[in-house]
C-alpha cells in the first residue's frame, strides 16, 4: 500500500472519529425522549382514560408510528437538506412534541397527547439514522465499532432520561409528568448545536463519480443478506419494545410496585440495552457478526425464562437488564449485516424501506403488548419469544453456512 494511500485513509479515519463523536452525543440527547416516553406514557395514558384502560399504551404505539414517519421523512429531509440540516428538522419536530404533549395532560385530552407522542417518535426515526449515518460516514472496516459507539451513546440517554422523569414529573403538579415533556425543549436544543458541526461526506456525488450502477430496491431488498439482517433487526427490536412497553403496567398495575420502581427498572433495561455498545464492535470484529446476533437472540430467550420465573422484583429488573442485553447484540448485528448489504450511493432507499418495516412491526408490537397484557396477562408476553427468537436463529445459521460455502 503506497504513503498516499495510507495518509487517505487515515485522514478518512480521523473525519469518521471526528463524526461519530458528534454523532455519538446528539443521538445520547435526542434518545433521551426515548425512556421518559416508555418510563411514563403508558402510566400517563392510563390515568388520562375512563373506565376503558385498554389504550392505555396507544400514546407508546403512536409513538412507534411516528418512529416509521419519520424513517421516510428524514430520508425526504435528507435529499433536500443534506444530512445533517435533516436531524436538525427531527430535533425541532422532537422539541414540538414535547410541548403538545405536555399541553395535552394539562388539558387532560388523551389524544392530543398521543399526538405529542407521534411527533416525538417522528423526531426519533429522524434520530434511528444517526447510525446509518455514522457507518456510511466511515471506512468498511470501521463501520461496525461506528454503529457500536453511535448507540453506546444511549448509555447516556438511560441516565439522563429516566432522571429527568424523577427530577421533573412533579415540577407543575398536580399535573403530573408534564415537566418530563417540557424537559424535551433544551434536550433537542443542545442536539441541533452538535448537529451544527457536522461534516458528512457526499456518497451520492462519489457514487456518480465512480460510474456505479444504482440497482433497484427490489433486487437489493431480496437478497438473502438483507433478509437476514432485517428480520433479525425486527425480532429484536420488536420483542425488546413489546415486553418493555408491557413491563411498567405488569409492575405497577398488576403487581403493587410503586412508578419509582419500574422507572428504575427502566433505567436498568436501558443502560442493558447501551452499555455493551462500547465493546459490541470489537466483539463483531473478532467473532463475526452473525455469531454476535446469535448471542443476542440467546440471550433474548434468557430474558423470556427469567420473567416467566416469578413476579418478584428481580424477576422484572432482571428479564429487563437480559433484554438489554439481546437488543443489544442483536440490533447491532443485524444493522452492521443491513449495512454491508448495499452500496454507499444505494443507502438512502435502502434505509428508508429497513426503518419502514422495522418501525411499523415495533410499532404494532407496543399496540399488541396493552392489549396483550390486558386480556391475557404478563406470562403471554413472555412467550412470544420463543418462537420468534427461534426463527431468527434459523435465518442466521443459514447465512453461515452461506458463507463458509461461498469461501470455500
Amino acid at each position: 500500500m503506497s504513503t498516499g494511500t495510507v495518509e487517505g485513509l487515515e485522514r478518512e479515519l480521523s473525519a469518521a472519529r471526528r463524526n461519530v463523536f458528534l454523532l455519538m452525543f446528539a443521538q445520547a440527547l435526542l434518545a433521551s425522549a426515548g425512556p421518559i416516553a416508555f418510563s411514563v406514557g403508558g402510566l400517563a395514558g392510563y390515568n388520562l382514560l375512563g373506565e376503558d384502560k385498554s389504550l392505555a399504551t396507544a400514546p407508546l404505539t403512536a409513538f412507534n408510528v411516528g418512529v416509521a414517519l419519520g424513517a421516510i421523512l428524514v430520508a425526504v429531509a435528507a435529499r433536500m437538506l443534506g444530512r445533517a440540516y435533516g436531524f436538525i428538522v427531527g430535533a425541532l419536530i422532537g422539541a414540538a412534541g414535547g410541548l403538545i404533549a405536555a399541553i395535552a395532560l394539562f388539558r387532560g385530552d388523551f389524544w392530543l397527547f398521543a399526538l405529542g407522542f407521534v411527533l416525538i417518535g417522528i423526531s426519533g426515526g429522524f434520530a434511528q439514522k444517526i447510525r446509518f449515518a455514522a457507518a456510511d460516514a466511515s471506512p468498511s472496516f470501521y463501520k461496525p465499532r461506528a454503529i457500536s459507539w453511535i448507540l453506546a451513546g444511549g448509555v447516556i440517554s438511560a441516565v439522563l432520561g429516566p432522571q429527568v422523569v424523577i427530577l421533573t414529573k412533579d415540577l407543575f403538579e398536580p399535573v403530573l409528568f408534564a415537566g418530563a415533556f417540557v424537559a424535551l425543549v433544551p434536550l433537542c436544543g443542545a442536539a441541533i448545536l452538535i448537529f451544527l458541526f457536522l461534516r458528512l461526506p457526499d456518497h451520492k456525488a462519489a457514487g456518480a463519480a465512480s460510474g456505479e450502477a444504482v440497482r433497484p430496491l427490489r433486487e437489493i431488498v431480496l437478497t438473502q443478506r438483507f433478509l437476514t439482517g432485517m428480520v433479525c433487526g425486527i425480532s429484536s427490536y420488536a420483542l425488546m419494545t413489546f415486553m418493555m412497553t408491557g413491563a411498567p403496567l405488569a409492575m405497577v398495575i398488576g403487581c403493587g410496585f410503586s412508578p419509582e420502581m419500574a422507572t428504575l427498572g427502566i433505567q436498568w433495561h436501558v443502560l442493558a440495552m447501551f452499555g455493551p455498545s462500547f465493546f459490541t464492535g470489537m466483539l463483531i470484529q473478532r467473532f463475526g457478526t452473525e455469531k454476535v446476533v446469535a448471542a443476542g437472540l440467546l440471550i433474548l430467550m434468557a430474558c423470556a425464562a427469567v420473567a416467566h420465573a416469578g413476579i418478584a422484583l428481580w424477576n422484572f429488573w432482571g428479564a429487563l437488564i437480559l433484554l438489554g442485553i439481546g437488543w443489544n447484540f442483536g440490533f447491532i448485528g443485524a444493522t452492521a449485516i443491513v449495512a454491508s448489504s448495499y452500496r454507499p450511493h444505494e443507502a438512502d432507499k435502502v434505509q428508508g424501506f429497513h426503518d419502514i418495516i422495522l418501525f411499523g412491526a415495533v410499532a404494532l408490537a407496543s399496540f399488541s403488548s396493552g392489549k396483550v397484557f390486558n386480556a391475557y396477562g404478563w406470562q403471554t408476553i413472555n412467550l412470544m419469544f420463543w418462537p420468534i427468537t427461534g426463527i431468527s436463529l434459523v435465518l442466521v445459521l443459514l447465512l453461515v453456512l452461506r458463507s463458509r460455502r461461498a469461501a470455500a
